[in-house]
């Protein structure tokens, strides 16, 4: 059993009671949002439970561990926990760097611009195993319901793949096929297209009452 799971049900008991505004609890909560950022795991509840405290109790407010929930959050995208969890920190701590960077890098993806960006930001997200993965398969999301095709260099552009190693691999992950002239086939929207019978039954009764109404 990994750490995470050994720890999610005690973290689990403690924001069910009236404890989970305890700052004594904090130093446990702190211990798992950096668990998950080892282990690949993701408890968003327990995330927005520390950001609650710090909001209680100013004094306790960690940067690091804040940043480690803004990471985690972006790694979940499409889902809005990047927007919860920035809601939930003040406009003072934000300014301060790598807050800063990490809520610019979210906007970045968030908006779909320059999501290359990522890696070239590898100091902010060293430690958040998986990120670069997590990143990835919420960048071929946002192709797969936009682009019909889009040409390998572009993708590799937004995959942040300069040296062309994920492509393929992202590619084989989503089924998309590539031409002789380099252009990926995304979606074929005349394939989504599929008739659809709508068969509506109406019963002797309802037809009774509806004559008897009319008369």
């Amino acid at each position: 059993m990994s750490s995470f799971e050994q720890m999610r049900a005690n973290v689990g008991e403690l924001l069910r009671g009236i404890d989970r505004y305890n700052p004594e609890n904090l130093a446990t909560l702190e211990r798992y949002v950096e668990t998950q950022a080892k282990e690949n795991a993701y408890d968003l509840e327990a995330n927005l439970a520390v950001l609650k405290l710090y909001q209680f109790n100013p004094a306790y407010f960690q940067t690091a561990v804040t940043s480690q929930i803004l990471l985690k959050a972006l790694t979940n995208l499409p889902h809005t926990d990047f927007t919860l969890c920035k809601c939930m920190i003040d406009q003072t701590h934000q300014e301060e760097r790598p807050i800063r960077q990490i809520l610019y890098l979210g906007n970045l993806l968030e908006t779909c611009t320059n999501t290359h960006t990522f890696v070239e930001n590898r100091e902010l997200i060293d430690g958040i195993t998986g990120f670069e993965d997590s990143v990835r398969k919420f960048i071929c999301h946002v192709v797969g319901i936009t682009y019909q095709t889009i040409g390998r260099r572009l993708l590799g552009e937004m995959l942040g793949d300069p040296l062309d190693t994920q492509v393929k691999v992202w590619m084989n992950k989503h089924g998309w096929a590539e031409n002789e002239e380099g252009q990926i086939f995304i979606f074929n929207q005349d394939e989504s297209i599929k008739p659809k019978n709508i068969v509506e039954k109406i019963d002797f009764e309802s037809v009774s009452s509806i004559m008897a109404t009319s008369q």
